[in-house]
């Protein structure tokens, strides 16, 4: 099948209700870190704010629950503890125009059938909804986004404790098909225990036998690393040859690891603040374009919430962002979906045969 992006249908401004709509007015953040009464919290849809004679103006890096700072016309969404007293911040509760600010939902829809069917079975995906599409859209999307797009992985230690998912995700990111990856201390340590002792928390990764004391080994690998001073320095005195990690040290794609209040050790590089991980891991949010999370609830949530579901190129056209849940049960991907990024495409599957069909499929062209 030959890919093509949805294509993005913006909004009819000259709509009476549209032309007549007032600007948007503001209110200034009265401390550092407080929001004016009455503000405007942000959707992760595209959202325009009138600033007056007609002009419309689109939130270029939204996300959710944010709120919108205004500043010569230009529309900046911003995290609440990030405000500075005195900010200019959007004001009104309205979402369809009535206060200047319009949230649009309905851009990539196209010319779909519009007709509701009042009864029908299998609306929602579960365990036993067939994937093939999605997986046959994945792999068109990940094909197209190596080259014109920014993809971001957000894993689970899961992907670790395989050999061959962890050998599949390490030719994902050695092939281009990993731009950034996000993680916590335990995909990082598991990942790098395999690359030195062939286990994961203990087991060897291929056989799942227990290796004696093997209990030690995350811990042991832990404490080489922190002697080392940094991972790529633990890398190289080492000697470890291959891996997720590796993989992205070898390639120089970034990655943030996330702290946890359960971590062990944990690696040099893990960020213990958890807005500094938040600030580390927006980063990449606002450069997302495709997105998979693996096994990871919270981690999926965290990043959902940070990623809207459109991004504006620099030439100003305005493309989805794919954002795709791989865990074993329902209960992930609704709870993503209840927490606001119903755009998600779920699959429902095991890390490991998730990530060995994906790379038997894309590493075949």
């Amino acid at each position: 099948m030959s890919f093509k992006l949805p294509k993005y249908t913006p909004p009819d401004f000259s709509k009476k209700s549209l032309k007549e709509a007032p600007a948007a007015k503001t209110g200034l953040a009265p401390k550092d870190g407080v929001a004016p009464e009455n503000y405007h919290a942000t959707s992760n849809h595209p959202e325009y704010v009138h600033t007056g004679n007609g002009k419309w103006i689109l939130v270029r890096e939204n996300r959710m629950d944010c709120v919108l700072v205004l500043r010569e016309e230009m529309v900046e969404a911003v995290e609440t503890r990030r405000l500075k007293k005195g900010d200019p911040v959007v004001v009104g509760r309205t979402e369809n125009g009535e206060e200047g600010v319009l949230v649009y939902t309905r851009g990539f829809e196209g010319d779909a059938d519009e007709k509701e069917h009042k009864f029908s079975f299998r609306t929602r995906g579960t365990r036993e909804t067939p994937f093939s599409r999605s997986y046959d859209q994945l792999y068109e999307t990940l094909r197209y986004d190596r080259e014109h797009g920014y993809i971001v992985w957000v894993l689970g230690p899961a992907a670790a404790f395989d050999k061959d998912s962890r050998d599949s995700m390490q030719g994902l990111i050695e092939n281009g098909f990993c731009h950034a990856l996000m993680a916590g201390n335990a995909l990082a340590t598991h990942d790098l225990e395999a690359a030195y002792y062939r286990t994961g928390l203990g087991q060897d990764i291929y056989s799942q036998e227990l290796q004696p004391l093997g209990h030690y080994n995350h811990l042991d690998i832990l404490n080489k690393i922190r002697k080392a001073g940094s991972i790529q320095k633990g890398i190289t005195d080492l000697k470890l040859k291959d891996g997720i990690i590796y993989a992205c040290e070898k390639r120089k794609v970034p990655y943030v690891l996330a702290g946890s209040i359960r971590d062990d050790g944990p690696l040099p590089e893990v960020i213990g603040d958890a807005y500094e991980s938040q600030d580390a891991m927006r980063k990449y949010a606002r450069k997302a374009t495709t997105v998979i999370t693996l096994a990871t609830q919270l981690h999926s949530i965290a990043f959902g919430n940070m990623t809207p579901n459109y991004y504006v190129m620099t030439d100003g056209s305005v493309r989805p962002v794919f954002y795709y849940i791989v865990d074993m049960t329902e209960f992930s991907a609704d709870k993503l979906a209840n927490r606001g990024s119903n755009q998600a495409v779920a699959i429902l599957t095991n890390v490991q045969d998730f990530m060995i069909n994906l790379w038997n499929n894309l590493a075949k062209k």
